[in-house]
């Protein structure tokens, strides 16, 4: 089963302490790349949330972000301490140069402290971090589940598209060694040729001169090898489409495989015909190319 690199998700929650709303999305990598946007202060939750990512996740750029609002009536008010002491040090330190410079001050009071800046804090403290972050990786699980069926759907389209490009390279091979079989003759009268030109030299030539160059001009003009490692990389990619793990980085090394063979076809052709249908075969494996880069 092919999955896509490419996806996204979103996912809205609550709780009795907050509500928050989740985006995930990614787009293709070299590897698995987990990019983070969480609010501060919640302690193990990205930790939590890359373990989950990575468990569910083979390949791409992905990155997830979490909007929090905590209730109002969650939140409630806190005592700053250290704020605290600052204020009844500064309290103290002003009433005793008032009372050197013969000045006398109102008494401060409660309320006077607490209207001090950063005395009074709105929301939980660290301690209560825990509780919101069970309840964060609880719901999880549903989001990545929506996020992964988007990257299977987007899979299913690619493998489609994937298979038909498959097929046509298959259906090019074929016209390939047709074309390579159409060829022969010519062949063979261009190594008779070859042969009567290594002949003429061959008072002159050093021994063995004569086989080596026959030699060569068989491996140059012969496209079988050729043709039966495209069609055994068809079979190959076939298989590879049917599999259920992540096969993006074998198609895409298959792809390299696929284009040095048809680079030498194109190479051998030595007639327009065959070589009309290696440009053909580059053309297709480019596309497919293209198309594997977003393959997981």
């Amino acid at each position: 089963m092919v999955n896509s690199m490419t996806g996204f998700a979103t996912r809205r929650g609550a709780s009795a302490e907050a509500s928050w709303v989740w985006d995930l999305r990614s787009v293709n990598g070299r590897g698995l790349d987990i990019r983070l946007r969480l609010p501060e202060g919640i302690d193990g939750l990205e930790q939590g949330i890359r373990a989950a990512l990575s468990a569910r996740l083979g390949r791409g750029s992905v990155t997830l972000s979490l909007k929090l609002v905590r209730d109002a009536g969650a939140e409630g008010l806190r005592l700053n301490q250290e704020a605290l002491r600052g204020a009844l040090e500064a309290v103290r330190a002003a009433e005793m140069a008032a009372a050197e410079a013969g000045l006398s001050l109102a008494p401060s009071t409660a309320c006077d402290l607490l209207g001090v800046r950063g005395v009074l804090e709105s929301g939980p403290g660290d301690e209560d971090s825990s509780g919101i972050a069970a309840t964060l990786l609880a719901d999880l699980p549903e989001l990545i589940d929506a996020f992964c069926a988007a990257r299977a759907a987007e899979g299913a389209a690619l493998a489609t598209i994937i298979a038909a490009q498959i097929d046509r390279i298959a259906a090019l091979v074929e016209a390939a060694s047709v074309q390579a079989e159409a060829r022969r003759p010519q062949q063979a009268q261009a190594l008779a040729e070859a042969v009567q030109a290594l002949l003429a030299q061959a008072s002159v030539a050093e021994p063995g001169r004569l086989e080596q160059e026959l030699a060569l001009l068989a491996v140059k003009t012969d496209v079988t090898e050729e043709i039966d490692r495209l069609r055994a990389h068809v079979a190959a990619a076939r298989a590879l489409l049917a599999a259920q793990e992540p096969v993006g980085r074998r198609l895409d090394f298959l792809m390299q495989e696929f284009n040095r063979e048809a680079n030498t076809l194109c190479s051998k052709a030595q007639s327009a015909e065959l070589t009309g249908v290696g440009l053909d075969l580059k053309t297709v494996i480019d596309q497919m190319r293209e198309q594997v880069q977003n393959v997981e």
